[in-house]
């Protein structure tokens, strides 16, 4: 797996592995800064509320916004491994998370 999940309020915790192309699919999951109380954060990092992970992991789905027009909404049933990366978060209560590229 290329990429390794750290939680950054949980250092005890191992890092939890994902595929590379969830580079790109945590933004479907996080609180933007500035909405919740979230606060600005590192490139990087991410910040994903238990509430939320909690409602994904229930529905089975993520719900996102067309980057071209805001009305326009599709939700995408959860996959495998981000229903794994869920389940993770929920069990061990992580919201603030940093993405680690792994070399090979």
């Amino acid at each position: 797996m290329p990429i390794l999940i750290h939680p950054v309020t949980r250092p005890e915790l191992p890092a939890f592995p994902m595929s590379d192309r969830f580079r790109h699919e945590i933004t479907y999951f996080m609180t933007c800064p500035g909405d919740h109380g979230v606060p600005p954060l590192p490139a990087g990092e991410y910040w994903i509320r238990l509430c939320d992970a909690r409602h994904y992991l229930d529905e089975g789905v993520v719900s996102i916004v067309s980057p071209l027009d805001s009305d326009s909404r599709a939700e995408l049933e959860l996959t495998e491994e981000q229903e794994a990366w869920l389940d993770w978060m929920v069990a061990h209560e992580v919201e603030h998370v940093r993405i680690e590229k792994v070399l090979r």
